[in-house]
């Protein structure tokens, strides 16, 4: 752990697992609510000093951090495949993304704008001016272990507040190596702290009730976030959250279906499916299904699943047992109710794989709204498509759910984009596009999937309180 500007060894420990192999490649501090405590009272000490330093000051640390972590991307990339499992092209552009927050938060930092405001009185003036929040308590999740560090860190950072970070249990020396660089690119003493813990709840609620903590940012289930809004709200404390996703990805009778389905494929099974904005729910016209359908279980037969340290793999493995479990529960629902399987269904044992959590690439057609996968989120390898005629409904069934975070739509009607861009319900929308996400656009969510933005000049003012000055001259 990193407390107060020290690494912390511990005798209490737990370990880290290689998902794909099974093999335990470290071990690192199991933390409790006493060292979450003693990180935020570290962090509130810092925070006199940290706070007025000047935007100059704070962009060069983040300016360095950026240097440090493009200087050791190969390094970054090829631990973060050996923790989380993704492959080595993936964990490298990931790395080249989490980057990218340093930088541009170095740069948001210098402008912290306020404002004058006209008064109706000739001897009044306003005054707006933004300060940090405070101590900021992070939770991040084991899926993009490094991005949504620096998506957290640099803003906080940037804005002139103090953190405490708790990473995934299942992803902590991705954390380390990001504090480290932290530490070598000036950070001081108890700026950023590095609590780890096989337990999140203790470090959660020493986040939620300690009254040090001004605001929590989390990323992760929407169970969770609502559990810590529930246990925060006593204090008032800003949220950021950054939950669950049901994302609809809609092709157009009028898309090229060869096209579609390639894009479709590549964001399905990003990160093996394990991303918040994964597409759950295809929605494809029937009148070019077929087409449609042809390609896209053509292009999944070809996805090698496997250690994402092997170049020609695609799909890496899940995170544990019971994600296996989740996602073959529900192909196997699914199917029971009339879906056809195109591709894959089974876990993946032979070989090299036995040790690891893999399931195969799985393409599902005739999928229906009595059917699990429908209605949950999957965050895995499969691929559900649903057949619609009637442009006037899809709308309605692509907002039938309770989660916002992204949405995708193809079509080469510029109308009909327009129309589906403001009738979506959703955060995120990529318009013949699989990647309508940078550290200069907001990111987030409507509904249960979240609170705020992340990125782009809204993420900065998530950790800035407004401040108005009235002034009689």
């Amino acid at each position: 752990m990193f407390i107060n500007g020290e690494w912390r060894e511990m005798t209490d420990t737990f370990a880290v697992y290689n998902p794909a192999t099974g093999e335990e490649i470290g071990r690192v501090g199991n933390g409790r609510s006493s060292q979450a405590n003693e990180a935020i009272q570290a962090a509130h000490t810092a925070l006199a000093s940290w706070s007025q330093t000047t935007a100059y000051q704070r962009s060069e640390v983040l300016y360095r951090a950026y240097q440090l972590m493009l200087e050791r991307k190969k390094a970054l990339a090829e631990l973060m495949t050996r923790e989380q499992g993704k492959p080595l092209k993936a964990s490298t552009f990931e790395v080249q993304y989490g980057a990218d927050f340093l930088l541009w938060f170095a740069e948001e930092t210098k402008r912290i704008y306020g404002e004058t405001i006209p008064s109706a009185r000739a001897d009044q003036r306003f005054i707006v001016a933004h300060q940090p929040v405070g101590v900021v308590g992070a939770i991040t999740p084991w899926n993009y272990p490094i991005s949504m560090i620096t998506r957290k860190v640099a803003p906080a950072l940037a804005a002139g507040c103090t953190i405490v970070l708790k990473p995934a249990e299942a992803t902590p020396l991705c954390a380390i190596a990001i504090f480290e660089i932290l530490e070598e690119a000036g950070v001081p003493a108890g700026v950023a702290n590095l609590v780890t813990a096989l337990d999140p709840a203790p470090i959660g609620h020493a986040f939620c009730t300690n009254p040090l903590v001004k605001k929590i940012t989390f990323t992760g289930s929407t169970a969770v976030g609502k559990k810590l809004a529930q246990d925060a709200a006593p204090q008032l404390k800003r949220m950021s959250l950054e939950l669950g996703g049901h994302a609809p990805f809609i092709v157009f009778d009028d898309a090229d279906p060869v096209h579609a389905a390639k894009g479709a494929s590549l964001v399905k099974f990003l990160n093996t499916g394990q991303a918040c904005i994964s597409p759950n729910r295809i929605f494809v016209h029937r009148a070019i299904m077929e087409p449609f359908l042809k390609t896209f279980s053509q292009r999944v037969s070809r996805m090698v699943a496997g250690n994402g340290m092997n170049a020609e793999v695609a799909i890496g493995p899940l995170v544990n047992e019971a994600a296996i479990e989740k996602v073959d529960e529900q192909v196997r629902d699914a199917v029971a109710l009339g879906a056809t399987l195109h591709n894959g269904g089974i876990r993946l044992t032979e070989g090299a794989l036995v040790d690891g959590y893999f399931y195969a690439p799985t393409l599902l057609s005739g999928v229906t709204p009595a059917m699990r996968i429908y209605r949950e989120e999957t965050f895995g390898p499969v691929a559900a498509i649903i057949p619609f005629d009637d442009e006037d409904d899809i709308l309605a069934l692509a907002n039938d759910t309770h989660y916002g975070l992204a949405a995708y739509v193809y079509t080469q009607n510029l109308s009909k984009a327009v129309r589906t861009f403001e009738g979506l319900n959703f955060g995120i929308i990529g318009i013949n596009d699989i990647n309508p996400t940078s550290a200069a656009a907001p990111f987030g969510g409507m509904k249960e999937s979240g609170l705020g933005r992340e990125g782009a000049r809204e993420g900065i003012m998530e950790y800035l309180e407004t401040k108005l000055g009235g002034f009689v001259v």
